[in-house]
């Protein structure tokens, strides 16, 4: 089964923007610096319950309930 290719380059471009119609939206980027400020530590509510996101001494994150 071999499939043909497209017969021109408009059919080509329709199926690219209709891949590009469904491509979800871009997410919020926040910069670490404006959740913690001046700390080192931020608490996170969700769902009714508290998450805390520390910033560790590597400068990695932790996330715990």
């Amino acid at each position: 089964m071999n499939k043909q290719p497209p017969s021109s380059l408009e059919s080509l471009d329709l199926t690219l923007s209709t891949k590009q119609a469904t491509t979800p939206a871009l997410r919020q980027r926040l910069h670490s610096t404006e959740l913690f400020g001046a700390g080192r530590e931020v608490v996170i509510e969700h769902a009714g319950e508290e998450y805390r996101l520390r910033l560790t001494r590597q400068g990695k994150l932790i996330l715990t309930k």
